[in-house]
């Protein structure tokens, strides 16, 4: 399956008010072990969800994936680790794997309802090689730099505006800027966006 399949391991690195969806938030993963950031877009329900663990408030009734913790535990059910497994069209698709002891089963789940019962069990987030390439967002330092090298070939400023965030009337080198800005900033959302639009010019 070669280094595309490759586990890699993520930590909970931030978790703000989405810049491009009203009323959604941006859950932003972030690699263990090197510099690439995975923005989510999440529900303000589950960005709940994953705040109230996170900060270790206790709501006065249990909130669904309390709940499902509780049974989980209550049945001697643990959750070994999520996988984020799969990104279809801007969707992230995740599992819990959970044992009994016995035996292990893979549970699909939201990715938003997976975190949300990750920080409640204490257990290791994972995503793929292939996932983090194509939607990761890497920090160099204090550089930031873009996942894939963009051909540094002056394209015709053409300015084709359309409806595509406001990013297509820009030139490659004008997208380039912004994004460093995005980044600057930690628009990790905003930042996909361009780099989706850049991704886009490369392949035209």
């Amino acid at each position: 399956m070669g280094n595309d399949m490759k586990k890699i391991k993520l930590d909970i690195v931030g978790l703000s008010y989405s810049q491009t969806q009203s009323g959604a938030y941006a859950l932003v993963l972030g690699e263990v072990s090197g510099r690439r950031r995975l923005p989510i877009i999440i529900g303000s329900f589950e960005a709940q969800a994953i705040a109230i663990e996170i900060e270790k408030m206790t709501p006065s009734r249990p909130l669904t994936h309390d709940l499902f913790k509780s049974l989980g535990e209550a049945y001697n059910i643990k959750i070994q680790e999520i996988v984020i497994y799969n990104l279809v069209d801007g969707i992230f698709y995740s599992k819990l794997i959970c044992t009994d002891g016995k035996k292990v089963v893979e549970i699909d789940a939201r990715t938003s309802d997976a975190i949300a019962v990750a920080v409640r069990f204490d257990c290791p987030i994972y995503t793929f090689e292939f996932i983090l390439s194509t939607a990761g967002i890497v920090i160099e330092g204090n550089d930031f730099v873009y996942l894939e090298n963009i051909n540094e070939t002056k394209e015709e400023k053409n300015a084709t505006t359309s409806a595509a965030g406001g990013f297509s009337s820009l030139s490659v080198d004008e997208l380039k800027t912004k994004l460093q800005e995005a980044l600057a900033e930690e628009s990790y959302e905003k930042a996909a966006k361009i780099r989706d639009e850049l991704n886009k010019r490369k392949a035209s």
